[in-house]
């Protein structure tokens, strides 16, 4: 009899593992079958930012190209992830992943999603109050990416990454 208790209980309890693996899963979906094309739009957006800067009064910002590679690599992180978000995954740390991409910090990040083109993403950061300081922040250099998510009819997701290159 008690042989049965605990088989059964063995039964459950791996069921229930089972179906939390499952769960677990579920919450952070799978990279889609091909790798998303990125492209760095550092140098065109630099002109559209800067008139924005200009407006306020403030100095302009250059093209960085620590900061372009970490923002290719977030758009590549959001298409992996299909989710817009600044933290992607478990542990996930923004301080350690522009430290990690060579970024001087402070730095600041701006993010956007289904936006066809760099105009539009630029108007909806503008339109964010959140990301609209960033972009009137103190810095002095900028990268701006998009990535594209094949396996979703080639959603773009976009990112920002202003800081102050040394």
């Amino acid at each position: 009899m008690t042989s049965n208790i605990l088989d059964r209980r063995s039964i459950l309890a791996g069921a229930a593992l089972s179906i939390a693996a499952l769960l677990a899963g579920c919450a952070t979906p799978p990279p889609p079958s091909k790798p998303s094309n990125a492209r760095d739009y550092s140098a065109a957006a630099v002109a559209s930012v800067n008139a924005l800067r200009a407006r306020k009064g403030l100095a302009p910002v250059a093209a960085d190209p620590a900061a372009a590679g970490a923002a290719v690599a977030q758009a590549r992180r959001m298409v992996s992830y299909r989710k817009m978000a600044h933290l992607l995954g478990p542990g996930d740390d923004f301080k350690a992943r522009m430290k990690g991409g060579g970024v001087a910090l402070p730095a600041a990040e701006n993010v956007a999603a289904g936006q066809g083109s760099l105009e539009e993403a630029i108007d909806a950061w503008v339109k964010s109050p959140k990301h609209l300081h960033n972009m009137l922040g103190d810095y002095s250099g900028m990268g701006v990416a998009v990535a594209y998510d094949a396996s979703n009819g080639n959603r773009p997701y976009w990112a920002m990454v202003l800081s102050n290159p040394r």
